[in-house]
């Protein structure tokens, strides 16, 4: 509902808040985004990860209803001051330009929920793309995989379903996935080329794949540290 989601976005302002009183912006903490296969787990481990490194976690539902939502999306963007503003338009601007995309409002108000975001850092993403969307150099793109199989006895397990059902679920909802990334990325969302770390929770397991990104994480978080 709005006014839970405008509580909800209330609630992250503050955080930031207080995160910049505290100093925590002398120090950019990286965002972690998290695609993957539908049954894979990335979800969870997405969750797990920031509950674990204290961060901000942004899931998939969330990311869709402040970007299809322009009151939300403008109080996001009103905690950037004019340079943190300029930045992102900047960002978006090579980005378009560089990826040859055509946004509509949709995407428009995403890349800058998401930007928002990148911005501030200390946050884990999960899917709409944001690998794409934000600066490598500052980001922890994160791919989590699965054998066809083990996935569709994951979401059988998971919702209490059929096999057969859970494998309608997994492979529509995997169809819808690459349709999104290729309608506003121009891009295949399988192809390593496009993430940091690809994990396979088949042979990692959850608690595997959890100590693979936070490892990926603190890395990532010394890289910048170092270029300061």
């Amino acid at each position: 509902m709005p006014s839970s989601l405008e509580q909800l976005i209330n609630k992250q302002i503050k955080r930031w808040e207080i995160a910049k009183k505290e100093g925590k912006k002398e120090e950019y903490i990286p965002v972690i985004t998290i695609s993957r296969e539908p049954g894979s787990g990335g979800s969870i481990i997405g969750k797990r990860v920031a509950e674990l490194e204290g961060l901000d976690f942004f899931h998939k539902e969330i990311i869709t209803q402040i970007a299809e939502d322009a009151n939300i999306s403008n109080m996001l963007l009103e905690t950037l001051d004019e340079k943190g503003l300029s930045l992102i338009e900047e960002w978006i601007s090579s980005l378009v330009n560089r990826q040859h995309l055509w946004p509509d409002k949709f995407l428009q108000h995403l890349m800058k929920v998401i930007g928002t975001i990148g911005r501030h850092g200390r946050a884990v993403i999960v899917g709409r793309g944001a690998n794409f969307l934000l600066p490598p150099e500052r980001t922890l793109r994160v791919r989590v995989v699965a054998p066809l199989e083990e996935r569709v006895k994951n979401v059988s397990k998971q919702f209490n379903v059929s096999l057969e059902e859970a494998r309608k679920r997994v492979i529509r909802t995997e169809s819808d996935r690459r349709a999104f990334i290729r309608k506003y990325f121009h891009a295949d969302v399988s192809s390593p080329l496009n993430y940091d770390i690809v994990i396979n929770t088949a042979t990692m397991g959850l608690e595997g794949a959890i100590k693979v990104v936070r490892e990926g994480f603190h890395y990532k978080k010394e890289m910048l540290s170092t270029k300061k």
